[in-house]
C-alpha cells in the first residue's frame, strides 16, 4: 500500500475528511487531508481548497487548504485483471417508474414549460468491496481521460466517480468551459451518426452558455461541435473560451453555469423545478460540481480553478452503493430508449464495483 492510500486508511479510521483525485491524462494523485471534522462551506468562491457542490442548494462543502495536509503521489496505471462480469439484468419496477417520469417530462415539453429536461434515477447495488485502495485504482485504470476522485466527509458521506465533463477551468482570468450533450455507446469508432434530437440538444447547451456569459466575460471563442469519447460512451462536445471581467466574476459565472442544461434542462429554472417536484429522490452531489478552487495543487499556482460536473458517480454507504444516472429529455424522446440509456451509463460504475 502506498503512503497516500495508507494516509486515506488512517484518516478514514479517524473519521476525518479528505479528498483524493487525479486529473484527466495525469499520472499523479493529489490528496487534501483535513485536520479536523468541521464542515467548511464556500460562499464567495474566493477561498482556496477543494469544493464539492450539490445539484440544488448552496451548501458548497470545502476542504480548505489552510486546514489540510496536502500530499501528491505519482502512480503507474494498474493492470486490472479481476474485473467481474456485470449483470445485464434490470429492475422492471425501476424501468416502469423511470419511463413514467420520462412521459411526464415529454408532456411538459409539449405543453411549453421548457425545451429540455434532464431526468435521472438512483440505483442501489451491492459491491464486492468498498475499500478506497481497491476501488480508486480501478477508476484510474478504466478512465484515464476523466477526472477521478474520492471525497469523504463523516458528516456528508463518501462519494467517488470518474467524470468526463469539465464545468469550468480558470487560469488567471482565462476561462474555459464545454457544452456537452448526446450519448451513445462507443463501439470501436468515433465516426458515428448523431440523431437530430441529439444535435439539437447539444445546440441548446452551447447557446445557453454563450448567452449567459456576456455580462461577466468577453472575447468568447467556440469550437465546432465534435464527437468526444468518455470511457464506453460518446458525446457531442463544443469547447468554449472567454476572459473573465474580474476576479469577483467567478461566483457569478458559476451561478450561471451550474446546473448546466446538460444535467438540468432549458430554461434552467423551469427544468430544475420540474426535477425537484417529480424525481422523487434527492440527487445530493450527483450533477453538482467539484474540484480545485483558486489553486492548482500540482503546480502550486494560485488564481487557478479546475471544476468538473459530478457525473458517473456513486455514493458509498455501509450497506450498499448508490449509483446515479440520467439522460436528456426533449420533445422526441422515447421513454424505453431513455431508460436503456441510463442502464448503459450505469455500467460505467458497475464494472468498477463488481
Amino acid at each position: 500500500m502506498t503512503d497516500l492510500f495508507l494516509k486515506v486508511k488512517v484518516h478514514q479510521g479517524q473519521n476525518l475528511p479528505f479528498v483524493i483525485y487525479s486529473k484527466p491524462g495525469s499520472d499523479e494523485i493529489i490528496g487534501l487531508f483535513q485536520v479536523n471534522d468541521h464542515v467548511y462551506l464556500t460562499e464567495s468562491f474566493s477561498e482556496t481548497g477543494f469544493v464539492m457542490a450539490p445539484f440544488d442548494g448552496e451548501n458548497y462543502v470545502l476542504i480548505p487548504e489552510e486546514h489540510s495536509e496536502i500530499i501528491t503521489e505519482k502512480y503507474e496505471l494498474p493492470v486490472i485483471s479481476d474485473e467481474g462480469v456485470v449483470s445485464q439484468d434490470y429492475d422492471e419496477t425501476a424501468k416502469q417508474h423511470f419511463e413514467e417520469l420520462v412521459v411526464k417530462g415529454v408532456a411538459a415539453i409539449h405543453a411549453g414549460h421548457f425545451k429540455k429536461v434532464v431526468l435521472s434515477r438512483k440505483e442501489k447495488v451491492g459491491g464486492t468491496t468498498k475499500d478506497v485502495e481497491h476501488l480508486f485504482p480501478r477508476l484510474l485504470a478504466n478512465y484515464p481521460n476523466a477526472f477521478k476522485y474520492c471525497f469523504y466527509h463523516p458528516k456528508v458521506g463518501m462519494w467517488m466517480g470518474a467524470t468526463p465533463e469539465q464545468l469550468l477551468k480558470v487560469k488567471d482570468y482565462q476561462l474555459q468551459t464545454v457544452a456537452l450533450a448526446g450519448t451513445q455507446l462507443y463501439e470501436g469508432t468515433e465516426a458515428v451518426h448523431w440523431e437530430p434530437k441529439e444535435i439539437e440538444e447539444q445546440q441548446y447547451v452551447t447557446e445557453f452558455i454563450l448567452d449567459n456569459l456576456k455580462d461577466w466575460a468577453s472575447e468568447e471563442k467556440i469550437s465546432n461541435p465534435y464527437t468526444a469519447r468518455a470511457g464506453n460512451l460518446l458525446h457531442i462536445k463544443t469547447d468554449i473560451s472567454a476572459r473573465l471581467n474580474d476576479k469577483e466574476s467567478l461566483k457569478q459565472v458559476l451561478e450561471i453555469l451550474h446546473p448546466t442544461p446538460a444535467v438540468c434542462g432549458l430554461p434552467k429554472e423551469a427544468a430544475r423545478n420540474f426535477i425537484l417536484e417529480n424525481e422523487d429522490y434527492d440527487r445530493e452531489f450527483y450533477s453538482g460540481f467539484l474540484g480545485e478552487l483558486n489553486k492548482n495543487f500540482s503546480t502550486g499556482r494560485s488564481e487557478h480553478s479546475d471544476l468538473y460536473v459530478n457525473l458517473r458517480c456513486m455514493k458509498i454507504k455501509k450497506e450498499n452503493i448508490h449509483l446515479y444516472i440520467g439522460c436528456g429529455i426533449t420533445k422526441d424522446s422515447v421513454p424505453e430508449k431513455e431508460f436503456f440509456e441510463t442502464f448503459n451509463k450505469s455500467m460505467t460504475m458497475k464494472k468498477i464495483v463488481t
